[in-house]
């Protein structure tokens, strides 16, 4: 499950920074317009690193996947913790790998170089809600479950 909802959020990472975010910025506009528009203004929105940062982090969950069947015994829960881990890093790093497309944007078209689609938003409310359920399974953890007797 941890596998599939990273690479969920990579894609949806990259279509947003590569795709949704630079017509949003640019109403009207085609992706062909706006790449002529960067060209022109001598910009980029950065292409690789956002790849390269949606690669390493499937590859990741599929670490975490490979090392969950090599070692069966190894607790769910550390899975889960793993996996919850990345699905929070994933918010900063989707943030770095961003933002040099976000800048090439706002210098191309003068505008800023934040998100203009409303999709940023959904990633990085999807990695606080991981967050929070990072913070659940360490308070079971820690004080046991809520329906076991003291």
């Amino acid at each position: 499950m941890g596998l599939m909802l990273v690479t969920v959020y990579a894609v949806a990472g990259t279509l947003q920074t590569l795709v949704w975010n630079p017509l949003a910025a640019v109403p009207g506009a085609t992706m062909a317009e706006i790449h002529a528009g960067l060209d022109r203004a001598n910009e980029s929105l950065g292409a690789p690193v956002v790849i390269v940062w949606a690669v390493v982090g499937v590859l990741l969950a599929a670490i975490v996947v490979v090392g969950a069947v090599q070692r069966p015994d190894l607790p769910v829960k550390n899975v889960l913790v793993i996996d919850l881990l990345l699905l929070v890093l994933a918010a900063p790093s989707h943030w770095y790998a961003a933002f040099p497309a976000g800048m090439g944007i706002a210098d191309a078209f003068a505008t800023h170089g934040g998100d203009h689609a409303p999709w940023g938003l959904a990633l990085y409310a999807s990695s606080a809600m991981a967050l929070a359920a990072l913070f659940v399974v360490a308070m079971i953890s820690r004080f046991g479950r809520a329906d076991t007797a003291p």
